[in-house]
């Protein structure tokens, strides 16, 4: 992990596993190129054709599955959950709830590189509740708000 002067830090893949349980096939986050804890966070996700939902999803034409892209935002989320409560999060994971207004604004292919914006809107207690949005070059390819809860693993 890295800080800069500006005090968001920077988290690289051994970090992030430090972080959340998630591992191949289902780790979906490489980076996250900034953090603030308790406000939000930016992940990348390289997307290869190396993936094992490409052999299904299409053969003839590689479309990264919408539900994987929410997922990946969601990773985003649980890291900045389990960076922002630090030691209090020991033992704990976090859960999917909720997720609603789930948008998606275009195909995501190989050889693209995700960048997965999530902002924390509410906290109370053990749930907490983000606006998330998946760029590609830029563009929103997904969105989606949705609710987490911390609970012990």
């Amino acid at each position: 992990m890295s800080e800069t002067t500006t005090g968001v830090a920077e988290l690289d893949i051994h970090a992030i596993m430090k972080l959340i349980p998630h591992r191949y096939p289902m780790l979906l986050l490489d980076r996250l190129t900034a953090i603030i804890p308790g406000e939000s966070a930016i992940g990348i996700k390289n997307v290869t054709i190396n993936e094992p939902f490409f052999q299904g999803h299409f053969p003839q034409r590689p479309i990264m599955p919408g539900v994987l892209i929410i997922e990946a935002l969601a990773q985003t989320a649980a890291a900045l959950v389990v960076h922002t409560m630090g030691d209090d999060a020991h033992g704990k994971l976090v859960y999917f709830m909720g997720i609603e207004k789930a948008r998606f604004r275009r195909p995501v292919e190989p050889g693209a590189q995700l960048h997965l914006e999530v902002i924390k809107e509410q906290s109370r207690g053990n749930v907490w509740r983000f606006a998330g949005k998946a760029r590609v070059d830029g563009a929103v390819a997904a969105e989606a708000t949705f609710a987490a809860m911390i609970a012990s693993g």
